[in-house]
């Protein structure tokens, strides 16, 4: 990755709504991060990439989540986020260092997943290879998930998609505690 990014970050002092949000979302004396104040350069497309977050409690257990996100992060060749997703979610999502190196590089045959987190898993390498979910793996997720835990599933590798896009085309530099990606 480059040193500096395609598009400089905003700087302090940020507009009152944007403060209030990286303070609501950072932790404690953590400075928000690169990919954030790049897009608090503008208020209307911060407030609209904030509103897709799907960080909250919904549909997904935090290790569900953290699957999804770090799987799609390591396939679409974001080690910005994937490292900031490690730095900040893996251990209290029960991720071990097998299970992060198998997230980059493995696959779910790998030895260190139990059946769930291997279905998900193939749900995302079915969606980057493909852009699509064939039926027979569609039945093997709704028997262990709702349908609106699907369309949960569905939003959150889509934005993590997206999420991926921007931070690999921005050229952004790796947050100073993120891990990189395991070689």
């Amino acid at each position: 990755m480059s040193a500096s990014p395609r598009i400089a970050p905003a700087n302090a002092p940020y507009p009152p709504e944007i403060q209030a949000r990286f303070d609501a979302l950072m932790p404690p004396g953590v400075a928000p991060l690169v990919l954030f104040r790049t897009l608090a350069r503008d208020q209307r497309l911060f407030a609209r990439f904030m509103g897709g977050g799907l960080l909250d409690k919904g549909h997904l257990t935090l290790r569900q989540r953290e699957i999804v996100i770090d799987r799609v992060t390591a396939r679409c060749g974001s080690e910005y986020e994937w490292g900031v997703h490690v730095a900040f979610f893996a251990k209290r999502a029960g991720l071990d260092e097998a299970q992060l190196r198998s997230l980059v590089g493995g696959g779910p045959g790998d030895a260190c997943w139990e059946a769930q987190d291997a279905l998900l898993i193939r749900f995302c390498d079915a969606l980057h290879e493909t852009c699509d979910i064939d039926d027979a793996l569609w039945a093997e997720l709704r028997a262990q998930f709702s349908e609106e835990a699907m369309l949960e599933l569905l939003l959150l590798a889509g934005f993590y998609c997206t999420v991926s896009y921007l931070t690999n085309a921005l050229r952004l530099p790796l947050e100073p505690y993120a891990p990189r990606f395991p070689s």
